[in-house]
């Protein structure tokens, strides 16, 4: 599932802090892995709808055995709909009661251990609220009929059991109005037409078994885009408008497939793949039937701000993790949201290469630390929540996936990747906990890494460290002092990890690997020169916070030849010395003709902090890079500035400007000014259409801070 949009993180200095826990989550209730008496095989679901008064009703036959003898009485996960009977396998009517949460079935007998049973459930909901919706149409989409399954909403459009330890099969027979299509999990059994009635009757079979919070259905005027990589059929529903742009969002698809195939080692498994578009927003990884927020899909102008390769990249990964294994609780929920996360990172870097790649992996971390800083911090393992979407935060998402990308580093690419293939294989279709992944990992490789996860996963935190060099000419030996500075208190650990130190001379370049174990450790290397660069955490592996105290002399050469995350982390440094000329020179070069945006962003960000006098004009030089990314920091750093002789530069900018994410902070830059006479171009810029309504959303911001002038 992702629920948060991917952030444009340029500056990305990382500062340690003192952590203040804002939210007190051990507060919150413990839940842990649900009992339960029955084990359902199957659900065969039934519906008919009356769109106009947005009343549907469902029908569900639901195949269980018990787990236990003299069974005679089933407890179903249901809510907020009307059930009008149940009904025996012999046709009998059973006695049933409802209370708020749950459908008490009274069977005619008792039933014995993994005696296979059935009864009938007949309901209907009038205007129902969420789990199965009645959505209108807008101008931005049609009418339609949509569910939302994910966590524990299955309860709310039909009885069932509704945690992921249990895993079923279900079938959706769906009878719609002619001019809808029905999308659901699975193989398409048929459809079949009814001319009298002017309706279709959609039947769909998933016959590979997954948890209740994957099933879904989707009905409305779609046009159906067809694809496919090789014998899977990969398909496109979308609404009659998008299909000019569809292929923008979902071409990469067929690839993505492909890729993961490859380096999951286990070939996806599911009868098809669709993605659907619908009024939700974000992602929901039903399986074999994903379904997106129609804002997925944009025009031309958008894809150098929006790509949509990141969410479909991960919802897509679900499939394996989440819908091939699930895990047993969610307090694990780590295993789907976690790879899933990290799976976006994989594909990132082989399409878009290294540098991308690792951008994307620190824009993962950054979101960690923002809410370890400002929140809370907690186990990866945690089973303290209100209810399940409590812990569907920045510890399950990007922290779990940079951890992943430790391990990887820990075992080494070939072990790593070897042990997630058997981990998949060995327990497909079934149900998993972090235990499982340990387990699995030991089977693989021979390696144990319980002290990984004992530090990593089930318990809270990161390392903070402190780091000074000492180059010594005369034994010709470089000192490297770490301290380890996080606050222990909290349950954080003193972390062991190994880390790869990087060390750059004239002409030569050594990469050394230590191990850290300790709150204080010194390391020594024999160097015949002395360093030009001295690079801790030299591949950019561990999730961390740091400070490496270095001389003008050192950063200068970093900026220029380390990698791109050094050269981000440089940028800001510099600010240390900033009364040095040689600082704004630096930066000024970095800004100009460093050839990854990220790192000219963050140049231009610590030139700001600078204030020189004769830096505006530069700013607005950089409003033409190349990238749309470093023109947004330039137009935010003028429009902090507040000079209204830039006035006629920015809503010149504004009207030849080709993203839309420059537009808007254009309209920001204006906004700071707080004068009313741009009130009228404001106004007229909140027209401009664009994804999730940024130029609107800031005109509007910038209007209000005028209107608001005290």
């Amino acid at each position: 599932m992702r629920r948060y949009c991917t952030l444009l993180f340029i500056s990305l200095l990382l500062i340690p802090v003192l952590y203040a826990q804002k939210v007190d989550i051990y507060k919150r209730p413990e839940h842990f892995e649900r009992s339960r008496d029955y084990d359902v095989l199957h659900y065969k679901l039934k519906f008919r709808f009356d769109e106009e008064n947005k009343t549907y009703w469902g029908e569900n036959t639901i195949t269980l055995m018990p787990f236990k003898d003299d069974f005679q009485k089933c407890v179903l996960d249901a809510v907020d709909f009307i059930v009008t009977s149940v009904t025996g396998q012999d046709g009998i009517s059973l006695k049933f009661e409802r209370t708020d949460k749950h459908l008490i079935v009274y069977l005619s007998r008792g039933y014995s251990y993994k005696e296979k049973l059935f009864f009938v459930v007949k309901y209907f909901k009038k205007k129902p609220k969420t789990g199965l919706r009645f959505i209108e149409a807008t101008p931005d989409n049609p009418a339609q009929i949509t569910s939302f399954s994910w966590p524990e909403k299955a309860r709310y459009w039909f009885p069932c059991y509704d945690f992921p330890n249990d895993k079923v099969t279900n079938e959706l027979i769906a009878t719609v109005k002619s001019s809808y299509k029905v999308i659901s999990n699975g193989r398409l059994i048929g459809v079949t037409e009814d001319e009298k009635n002017n309706t279709q009757t959609y039947h769909w079979s998933q016959e590979l078994p997954h948890s209740a919070y994957l099933i879904m259905m989707a009905a409305g005027p779609y046009e159906i885009i067809e694809d496919s990589l090789g014998d899977l059929p990969v398909n496109y529903w979308v609404y009659k408008k998008d299909v000019p742009n569809a292929l923008r969002s979902f071409r990469k698809t067929p690839k993505m497939i492909e890729f993961y195939n490859k380096i999951f080692g286990f070939k996806y498994p599911w009868a098809k793949y669709d993605q659907v578009c619908t009024a939700s927003g974000g992602g929901i990884e039903n399986t074999s039937a994903t379904g997106l927020g129609h804002g997925t899909i944009h025009d031309e102008r958008a894809e150098q701000d929006f790509s949509s390769d990141g969410l479909v990249s991960h919802e897509l990964a679900h499939q394996w993790w989440g819908n091939t294994i699930t895990e047993r609780t969610w307090s694990h929920v780590w295993l789907s949201e976690s790879f899933a996360t990290y799976s976006e990172y994989l594909f990132t870097q082989y399409d878009r290469g290294e540098d991308e790649g690792a951008v994307n992996l620190l824009r993962k971390k950054n979101r960690y630390l923002n809410e370890a800083r400002n929140r809370y911090i907690r186990p990866l393992v945690f089973n303290r929540y209100n209810n399940p979407w409590n812990i569907m935060d920045s510890h399950s998402y990007p922290k779990g996936a940079t951890i992943l990308h430790m391990l990887r580093f820990v075992m080494g690419d070939k072990s790593f990747f070897r042990s997630l293939q058997h981990f998949l294989k060995k327990h497909a279709f079934q149900v998993v906990d972090t235990h499982d992944l340990e387990i699995a990992i030991k089977e693989a490789s021979g390696q144990n890494l319980d002290w990984f996860f004992k530090q990593w996963i089930f318990k809270p935190g990161h390392p903070v460290f402190d780091i000074n060099q000492i180059w010594d000419k005369n034994s010709k030996k470089l000192t490297l002092k770490i301290i380890q500075t996080q606050d222990t208190s909290k349950g954080i650990p003193i972390y062991k990890t190994p880390v790869l130190i990087g060390i750059m001379t004239p002409g030569k370049k050594l990469i050394k690997k230590i191990w850290i174990k300790d709150k204080e450790s010194v390391f020594e290397f024999e160097v015949e020169q002395k360093p030009l660069l001295v690079r801790f955490d030299e591949g950019n592996f561990l999730l961390k916070e740091w400070t490496f105290n270095k001389t003008l002399e050192d950063l200068l050469y970093q900026l220029k030849n380390d990698d791109v995350i050094g050269r981000m982390w440089t940028a800001s440094e510099l600010i240390k010395f900033k009364s040095d000329n040689k600082t704004a020179t630096a930066l000024l070069e970095s800004a100009k003709n460093d050839p990854f945006w990220n790192v000219r962003a963050n140049a231009v960000n610590a030139l700001e902090k600078l204030q020189r006098i004769e830096d505006p004009q530069f700013f607005k030089e950089k409003c033409n890079d190349k990238n749309s990314k470093v023109r947004t920091a330039a137009v935010r750093i003028l429009g902090n500035y507040k000079n209204p002789k830039n006035v006629k530069f920015l809503k010149d900018l504004f009207k030849k400007e080709n993203s839309y994410l420059v537009q808007a902070e254009i309209l920001r830059a204006i906004g700071k000014l707080r004068d009313k006479s741009h009130v009228t171009f404001l106004e007229k810029a909140a027209q401009v259409k664009s994804p999730r309504n940024i130029i609107k959303r800031a005109a509007n911001r910038a209007i209000e801070e005028i209107k608001n002038i005290r």
